[in-house]
Order: structure tokens, then C-alpha cells, then sequence
């Protein structure tokens, strides 16, 4: 049961992440162009951002 869970999580990522490039693909290149743009620790910042309001949010769901 949990594994399937983790699965269902995982494909629903994908299906999120396809969202954007589907819906508006100038939008999504303009995007990666502002992020290559950014230093590293700038993008492990976002990153950590993420993470912490991922985790927050699963805390809160549970």
C-alpha cells in the first residue's frame, strides 16, 4: 500500500511538472533562461525552499 502510494506521488510530480512546457512553452523557456542566470547558491536556496514547503505541507496533510 505504501509503495503504491509513493508511485501515485511520484506520477502525480509528472503530471505537474508537464503542466507549464504543455500550457505555455515561451513562458517555460523564458523561465530556465532566468534560472541559468542564477548562481548556485542561489538555486540550492530555492531548492532547500522546496524542500522545507514540501515537507511542511506533508506534515500538515498527515
Amino acid at each position: 500500500m505504501i509503495g503504491n502510494t509513493l508511485w501515485q506521488a511520484l506520477a502525480l510530480v509528472l503530471v505537474v511538472e508537464g503542466l507549464l512546457p504543455l500550457i505555455s512553452p515561451a513562458g517555460w523557456r523564458r523561465m530556465f533562461e532566468q534560472v541559468l542566470s542564477l548562481g548556485n547558491g542561489q538555486i540550492r536556496f530555492f531548492g532547500l525552499c522546496s524542500i522545507v514547503a514540501g515537507v511542511i505541507f506533508l506534515l500538515v496533510l498527515a
